[in-house]
């Protein structure tokens, strides 16, 4: 048996070290402060700068800005030029808002938290405890992920994997504000085998599946009717943890200036044990919490950049 000693070294260090002062990571900081003076103020008027930022990141920004619009273009075929640049307006203004609001997830006490992000759905996850089941939630890349993190975990245990960044600042911060309430999170080097060990004893698994992560860890199934590399392993997980499965988005209602997440009900007869099969419903429950929110999926991800044999790139 795996002993504690062994299971701390995989778990990502969200500890301050001394070397986040070098003069490298300055910039990093000034911005952290930027963020922390925005607790301070009225969510009202963090919105108004978000827009305002939002818009001038949609006109510099030019690479994210062809990839987001592929990307609609992809997923919504139907849809008129004017709907279509209205979205990618309100894209980037979502986006640039979510990393404003990023200094209350670290800082802001859990009675504002509490406040400013709503549960809905939760019922659902109590549910499936009481008949006995681990849980999984399934989780979208949405603008408002961090949200979602926070609210789940000031309700449950949590256990989940944690993508390094490249900027070492940018990591603890993100860290520090994943494991405020107790979520445990493990290095990409740990793999799964420690969280599926967590579930099993109680924690609930935080799984973001909507990634490409390239050809040779992927099968190809349609992601809005696109043909999208995919991870085939959250049947696996399911099957190996006995869990259901809850798909989940973070959306930010702009008018109450707060989140609210949204828990749907457990997929259903899942897993079927074959991967094209349970990639494919994963990635119908994906769209599905999508479309709850369009404008605040993560579009300006390349999320078609693996393509199958002979065909041509998108990006």
């Amino acid at each position: 048996m795996e002993n504690n000693a062994a299971k701390s070294a995989l778990i990502y260090d969200a500890s301050f070290r001394l070397e986040f002062l070098k003069p490298q990571y300055w910039s990093v900081w000034l911005a952290l402060f930027f963020l922390f003076i925005l607790t301070f103020l009225p969510a009202s008027i963090t919105d108004v700068i978000g827009d305002f930022l939002g818009d001038v990141g949609r006109n510099l920004n030019a690479k994210r800005r062809r990839i987001a619009r592929k990307n609609i273009e992809l997923c919504f075929p139907d849809m008129q030029e004017q709907e279509k640049k209205a979205l990618l307006r309100k894209i980037f203004r979502a986006q640039i808002k979510s990393v404003l609001h990023y200094g209350l997830f670290l800082w802001a006490p859990k009675s504002v938290l509490q406040k400013r992000v709503q549960v809905i759905g939760e019922e659902f996850i109590t549910e499936s405890q009481k008949a006995g089941k681990s849980v999984i939630v399934m989780t979208s890349h949405s603008v408002g992920l961090e949200a979602a993190v926070s609210a789940i975990t000031m309700r449950y245990p949590i256990s989940g994997p944690f993508k390094l960044m490249k900027n070492a600042v940018t990591n603890w911060f993100v860290a520090k504000c994943r494991t405020r309430f107790g979520t445990i999170i493990y290095t990409r080097e740990a793999g799964l085998r420690p969280i599926i060990k967590d579930v099993r004893s109680g924690r609930v698994m935080f799984y973001l599946p909507d990634e490409d992560l390239g050809k040779d860890r992927s099968i190809f199934v349609p992601f809005f009717g696109v043909q999208k590399a995919t991870i085939p392993v959250l049947g696996r997980l399911a099957k190996t943890c006995n869990a259901d499965v809850f798909p989940c988005i973070s959306c930010y209602d702009d008018e109450a200036h707060q989140y609210k997440i949204h828990i749907l009900p457990a997929l259903k007869d899942f897993p079927q044990g074959d991967d094209v099969a349970d990639a494919t419903r994963m990635n119908e429950a994906i769209k599905e919490t999508v479309m709850l929110c369009p404008s605040q999926y993560f579009w300006t991800l390349r999320l078609f950049r693996t393509r199958p044999d002979g065909e041509e790139k998108f990006y």
